[in-house]
């Protein structure tokens, strides 16, 4: 079952520290907001923001907003901020393969030409 998303406002927002607290549509305590729970955004969020979230608890049982969205802004997939270490040695790998195919069918074609296989 998935969690309801929530609504909220973001009533501060600490930017040298990277988190603030939401206060809910629908009453009750504040829940924390830390920048990370964030999907790539256009810009930082600022107190006044609409946001969108599901409440999940910490490791020290606290609650805490996640999978977090901004009113009004475009939202990117998180998969565009993947390491970029990971996208490099992919990009390694897929031309390793490709330059070893090639010398595969040059050896082929070598060995063919002169009567060999």
């Amino acid at each position: 079952m998935t969690k309801p998303l929530l609504k909220g406002v973001l009533k501060t927002w600490k930017e040298d520290r990277g988190f603030g607290f939401i206060v809910p549509d629908n009453g009750g305590r504040d829940v924390f907001l830390h920048i990370s729970a964030i999907a790539s955004a256009s810009r930082r969020p600022v107190p006044g923001d609409i946001i969108y979230y599901q409440v999940a608890r910490d490791k020290h049982g606290k609650f805490r907003a996640v999978n977090v969205s901004i009113e009004g802004l475009e939202m990117g997939d998180k998969t565009t901020n993947a390491d970029p270490g990971k996208s490099r040695f992919g990009l390694i790998m897929t031309a390793a393969i490709v330059l070893l195919l090639i010398v595969a069918g040059a050896v082929f074609m070598y060995f063919r030409s002169r009567g060999g296989v």
